[in-house]
């Protein structure tokens, strides 16, 4: 039986290592998620430097940066708190949804 092997961690060192959208094929949701969400993000937009760190690590492809401000498409929006723990500048929070 082939079992995997670990593999150790190395985190990028630049912003271009970084994967771009969903980890998997498979893990790409294509139909509206927002009934599922317990926390939704909030971007502070005053904060928010433009680094786009969290449109590169958003697994859904959920936030838009065609604007001047990003937004977050909250129909696709899973509330994983991925784009709230990689923002550097605090601009992203998450609240309740029921306090949304």
């Amino acid at each position: 039986m082939n079992r995997p092997q670990p593999v150790n961690f190395v985190p990028p060192k630049t912003l271009a290592e970084y994967p771009v959208g969903p980890c998997c094929p498979s893990a790409h949701i294509v139909g509206i998620n927002a009934g599922m969400r317990t926390f939704r993000p909030i971007i502070d937009h005053a904060t928010c430097v433009h680094c786009l760190r969290c449109f590169l690590v958003c697994p859904e492809g959920a936030i838009d940066k065609s604007e001047a401000d990003l937004e977050i498409d909250l129909n696709y929006c899973k509330g994983c708190g991925v784009c709230a723990h990689e923002c550097k500048v605090g601009a992203i929070t998450l609240v309740k949804e029921t306090e949304a």
